[in-house]
């Protein structure tokens, strides 16, 4: 894990996703832990004047200032991540933030849910499911309850991690576009891998039933 020389940019753009910005701590099987630390939206625009499709993480208190919809066009400063594997967003530290113009609310039939994203408490109370790299990328992409987290993988106690990115959902367990995708390995030193099959999610969503 390497630190990238850092550099404030600035950005403007149209919002095309607002999803919750998690950061999971895996250990074998006998711990999944989900952090909720604020949103990453999803932006067409431009970043230092150059056109391209790029993301950008904010804290729940500007969310909640702002109330960032997708379609409002937007724009801000914010600094190029400091670890690559910190963050699924491309840059961090947001600032100056302003809506330019509100973007039009078309009328929808979920899923996906295209709603203003909840705050944290409730992503915490819901809970996440694994889901598939292909639906993520796909449908569920624009989907408030749709997430790509960054993991943290406890690969020799105290010693050395692991590190990757991982697809969740926080939506109702009954959506029809919802896929969970392959067992996902979880590996220890000298140990080979563990296989997250399914049943961490029954614990990390017990508290809600089908349709919630």
């Amino acid at each position: 894990m390497t630190a990238n020389n850092q550099e404030k940019i600035e950005w403007s753009g149209t919002i095309v996703s607002i999803q919750p910005r998690t950061t999971v701590w895996r250990y074998k099987l006998d711990n999944r832990t989900h952090y909720h630390r604020g949103y990453n939206i999803f932006l067409d625009g431009e970043v230092n004047g150059l056109k391209a499709p790029f993301s950008v993480a904010v804290s729940e208190k500007q969310q909640q200032k702002l109330e960032f919809r997708i379609g409002d066009e937007v724009k801000g400063t914010a600094w190029s991540k400091m670890y690559d594997v910190s963050d699924y967003a491309d840059f961090y530290r947001a600032g100056g933030l302003k809506v330019i113009k509100r973007g039009e609310q078309a009328e929808t039939t979920p899923p996906p849910f295209l709603i203003p994203p909840p705050d944290m408490a409730t992503y915490e109370w819901r809970g996440a499911r694994m889901l598939s790299q292909s639906s993520y990328k796909g449908k569920c992409f624009q989907c408030a309850w749709a997430t790509m987290s960054a993991v943290e993988i406890e690969y020799n106690w105290g010693v050395s991690k692991k590190y990757r990115f991982e697809s969740f959902c926080y939506g109702p367990k009954s959506c029809k576009l919802y896929k969970m995708g392959k067992p996902r390995a979880v590996p220890y030193k000298d140990e080979g891998s563990n296989y997250d099959e399914g049943w961490l999610d029954d614990i990390c969503t017990e508290r809600r039933g089908w349709d919630d």
